[in-house]
């Protein structure tokens, strides 16, 4: 999944538009409230009624509080918050989070993404690397999520600022691991490298659905097969680099084309994979086919397991930021089963 929990480094006014109408962006450049235009004729399936296990816990605790204090006390705007995370409790009490990078205009239009589509024409908030390394100081984060939208604008996807964000971090909090969940840099495999070479301890980039349902489910400039290339090739480049995707499930895949996808995946050597439940973010975008049940989580998670995978955390509130500084000790997570099952992640 693209994961909207994190940081949002560059700090901008609310658009005043409603979701699905373009407005202009503070650097004058129009954009898409949420990604998809409006529609008159949208189902509205999966806006209401979600079943029980979908309630996430309050946030709370000594390490959550301490975040939010510098949160706050420092201004730095945060998607944990405006995105309610299910997940920012257990995630800030564990000193992990997420930071979103190049700003909040993607140039693509996935349908189950409320990320805002337009062209942000190359613009690049220089200061970046420094804020984001500065941030995670303040934090103390023992393990960062650097995450972004996709910046096709841009020659080489975003890959070199990326690198300086990543190296940034280290030069200044050189205890901190780093994942970099990625666009898919159009393929181009170099641009992938780049980003590997920049001293992460983990690459991701999201596969999100079945093959069948990539279109419509992925804007037409991603692919499945390109997805699995990225992977690929980050693994050979740097075979001690962990590599990481998501699936995001109730979008009407079914139980065998879960198990391809599984299989796909473990053939390129994927290390880490995170299955979660798709819950549709507004009326303009994609509905949701299928509540996917916790028994049936705990048993994807088997599945994935059995196949070999080093992690496969799954559960209806996993999201693919999902207590990420625990692969690194390839226990899943360290969830007893009763914590996957319930969904409490």
């Amino acid at each position: 999944m693209t994961d909207l929990k994190g940081i949002r480094i560059v700090q901008e006014s609310a658009p005043a538009a409603r979701s699905g109408e373009k407005y202009q962006t503070p650097q004058g450049h129009a954009a898409i409230k949420d990604g998809i235009k409006a529609r008159g004729d949208a189902d509205r399936r999966g806006l209401l009624g979600k079943p029980r296990w979908l309630k996430a816990s309050l946030a709370a605790g000594e390490g959550y509080d301490r975040v939010r204090r510098t949160v706050h006390d420092h201004s730095l705007a945060t998607v944990c918050e405006e995105a309610k995370c299910p997940n920012i409790g257990e995630c800030w009490n564990a000193g992990t989070a997420t930071i979103m990078l190049m700003g909040k205009v993607c140039t693509r239009a996935c349908r189950f993404c409320s990320v805002d589509t337009g062209n942000p024409r190359g613009w690049l908030d220089p200061a970046e690397p420094e804020h984001a390394a500065r941030t995670v100081e303040l934090m103390k984060l023992r393990y960062v999520v650097l995450t972004s939208v996709d910046r096709d604008d841009l020659p080489d996807g975003g890959a070199a600022h990326y690198a300086a964000c990543i190296r940034a971090i280290k030069t200044r909090n050189p205890a901190t691991a780093v994942e970099a969940l990625t666009p898919d840099f159009q393929g181009v495999l170099r641009d992938v490298e780049t980003v590997v070479d920049s001293g992460i301890e983990v690459f991701a980039q999201n596969v999100e659905t079945v093959r069948r349902l990539t279109h419509p489910v992925r804007d037409p400039r991603a692919g499945y097969d390109q997805t699995l290339a990225v992977l690929a090739h980050a693994k050979r480049h740097r075979p001690a680099v962990l590599t990481k995707t998501s699936l995001m499930l109730g979008l009407g895949e079914s139980d065998d084309e879960i198990a391809a996808t599984m299989d796909d995946l473990r053939a390129i050597d994927v290390d880490i994979l995170t299955l979660g439940q798709y819950l549709r973010p507004t009326l303009n975008h994609l509905p949701v086919e299928r509540y996917v049940t916790p028994d049936e989580f705990r048993r994807y998670r088997e599945w994935g397991l059995a196949r070999g995978f080093r992690e496969c955390v799954s559960g209806p509130l996993v999201r693919s930021s999902y207590r990420a500084e625990r692969v690194l000790d390839g226990n899943n997570v360290g969830l007893p089963d009763h914590a996957v099952s319930a969904g409490r992640g």
